[in-house]
């Protein structure tokens, strides 16, 4: 998803080292650290971290529980079951990771620069599948992934977004499930196209010295992908 650059408090360094934090312990534990340990690991007050954490979920930077005592994401990044289970393909590597949605499982992969294996089960036909890939590993051509509400919205809600981003067997079977739910909403895409939307759009995001994307940058990832039109602007 997309942060807000023009009020980005990762030009803080106590914010962006909070933020930091954050994606490192989602990365390397595959969970998110508690607001005690970000104090301890920072040297600081509760109340200083939970107010940083305050300044990044406004930016979009994370996104807090709505208690707002907890990291609840950092997109790609999720802390609860959201239908998606990452898994390395390396038999070496027990780390796992929740997968918010299919657009990020495919973007904790290339955040991760990792091979692994998504498992999750088609909406419609509650097929369980179990999907290999990696940045040079697209997934199977006959997946399909449905997007549930325009860009603009994207925001409105961004759990309730994530959840319904989901993964189908077929395209078929994403429109049947449309038709049968959600009639006349949403965009269906192919999965190798939100595939290679998640290597540019989240292949960064663990770099140390990343930098939020402008609107204007993800907008050109959305067109250059011919994910055009008013359901892809952003806002």
């Amino acid at each position: 998803m997309t942060e807000l650059q023009d009020r980005d408090p990762m030009r803080v360094p106590a914010a962006r080292r909070v933020r930091d934090l954050v994606y490192e312990t989602f990365a390397t534990e595959g969970r998110a650290p508690s607001i005690g340990e970000l104090a301890r690991k920072t040297d600081s007050v509760l109340e200083s971290v939970q107010d940083l954490l305050r300044e990044l979920a406004e930016a979009h930077a994370l996104v807090l529980s709505p208690d707002g005592d907890a990291v609840r994401m950092a997109h790609p990044f999720t802390a609860a079951p959201m239908a998606f289970v990452l898994t390395p393909v390396d038999g070496h590597d027990d780390r796992r990771w929740w997968g918010g949605c299919a657009w990020d499982s495919f973007g904790i992969s290339a955040a991760l620069g990792l091979e692994a294996r998504i498992d999750t089960a088609c909406p419609q036909c509650a097929a369980h599948l179990s999907v290999l890939t990696g940045p040079a590993t697209p997934p199977p051509s006959e997946l399909a992934v449905r997007f549930p509400r325009p860009a603009a919205q994207w925001w409105d809600d961004v759990v309730g977004t994530c959840t319904m981003i989901r993964l189908f067997c077929t395209q078929d079977h994403a429109e049947r499930w449309t038709v049968e739910h959600a009639p006349a909403t949403g965009y269906i895409a192919d999965a190798l196209t939100v595939w290679d939307l998640a290597q540019a759009w989240y292949g960064d995001r663990l770099d140390p010295d990343f930098i939020p994307h402008t609107r204007e940058h993800n907008q050109d990832l959305l067109d250059e992908r011919g994910l055009t039109g008013e359901f892809w602007r952003l806002p």
